[in-house]
């Protein structure tokens, strides 16, 4: 029993003195206050931004936050303290950024996430980010980042070797989605993103993508966001991507799902890997053309989620997904009213081009058809003649 005890108070004892989940801790840092935070952050930075460690992801991280602070440039963050783990610069308004943002000096080795949306930027040179061949994940969301081929720096994420997420939702001005297309596609090709495991691209308006190699370069993608913009099919190949587990197209303009882009998806359900498509909230129209899709959904191996809740509109109201009965009569009927009307113009467009040949070749026609119309008139005469003689020798 005594042996018991002592070993149950030492493992009381290892407990104590165990490091406990600070994330989960009210009490951890208590001591600092907003004043101290500010303080630790330099007099680069003004008094604006806090700098201290809290919990972030779920876990605790020297976190420097600098959101709304009414910066206009970035200068502060060359001064960033060395174990900034998390930047967040949101809010301010910024324009151009500059080359070197956070300095010449190869410093920052922990910095792991970068969060720049909301700052009005405009245009990002390519030699911007330096010193970031550690970071993981960069927002750039709800920003105003050119198009125009001049601003537009294909080679902007270069530097991010180790990046894993790109979140640019509502990223871009507004503008033409073809130049769009055109702009991502440049960077995705001349930046060495090939760990990205997950692109955020909602809310940009994109409604085709004319390069259809656009995401081939980014070969570790799993996670591909699309929701909230333009689409109504997929203009764009996805069987370059061998790791993608989920397609987030909600919020598109599909009416009804095209069977080559099922085919798609079944292809990338083989393999024995796990494939996640969201159609929710897209204007589906009940009818013949949603039955592929209807049928689709009820076999193939791909997870469509929130099937349940998918609806298609008929009559100005929404129904539930169903299959369409009569489609085969209903076609045939259209078909042969189709093809009537299309030989009813061929007759017309046919007997217009007899005239006008006939107009054109006018004065060739009568000279070979004089001769031909003497010839008749002048037998007509001599019938006429001869008939006359015998009725006059018959009386």
């Amino acid at each position: 029993m005594m042996l018991i005890a002592v070993l149950l108070s030492v493992a009381s004892l290892c407990v104590a003195q165990s490091p406990r989940n600070t994330c989960d801790d009210p009490n951890f840092h208590s001591l600092e206050t907003d004043e101290s935070k500010r303080l630790a952050c330099g007099p680069a930075f003004e008094n604006r931004c806090f700098c201290h460690m809290t919990c972030y992801e779920g876990r605790n991280q020297h976190i420097v936050n600098c959101t709304d602070a009414g910066f206009r440039n970035t200068d502060p963050l060359e001064h960033l303290p060395n174990n900034t783990k998390v930047l967040i610069f949101t809010g301010n308004d910024l324009g151009e950024l500059p080359w070197n943002v956070f300095g010449t000096l190869d410093a920052l080795p922990e910095l792991r996430v970068i969060d720049m949306s909301r700052n009005k930027i405009r245009e990002i040179p390519g030699k911007t980010y330096h010193h970031v061949k550690h970071v993981e994940q960069l927002f750039l969301d709800h920003n105003e980042l050119s198009l125009d081929d001049g601003k537009n720096h294909p080679r902007v994420f270069s530097n991010f070797v180790s990046l894993l997420e790109l979140h640019l939702t509502d990223a871009f001005e507004d503008g033409a989605p073809v130049q769009l297309a055109k702009t991502l596609h440049e960077i995705f090709v001349n930046s060495n993103l090939t760990l990205l495991m997950k692109l955020h691209l909602e809310q940009n308006e994109i409604s085709v993508f004319h390069d259809p190699n656009v995401f081939c370069d980014l070969p570790s993608l799993m996670h591909l966001y699309l929701s909230s913009n333009s689409l109504s099919t997929l203009h764009f190949n996805l069987t370059c991507l061998p790791k993608l587990q989920f397609l987030d197209l909600e919020k598109n303009n599909f009416t009804h799902v095209l069977e080559r882009d099922l085919h798609t998806l079944d292809h990338l359900a083989k393999e024995k890997r796990s494939m996640t498509v969201d159609f929710s909230t897209n204007p589906f129209e009940c009818g013949c053309k949603l039955n592929p899709f209807v049928r689709w959904m009820n076999k193939t191996k791909v997870i469509v989620r929130n099937k349940n809740y998918l609806r298609c509109n008929k009559s100005s109201s929404l129904q539930k997904f169903y299959e369409e009965k009569h489609c085969y009569s209903n076609l045939g009927a259209s078909g042969y009213r189709g093809t009537t009307v299309a030989l009813w113009l061929l007759s017309v467009l046919l007997v217009g081009l007899i005239l006008a040949l006939i107009y054109v070749q006018r004065v060739e026609l009568r000279k070979k058809l004089e001769p031909v119309i003497d010839s008749v008139s002048k037998r007509v005469r001599y019938t006429s003649i001869a008939t006359g003689e015998t009725r006059e020798m018959g009386v």
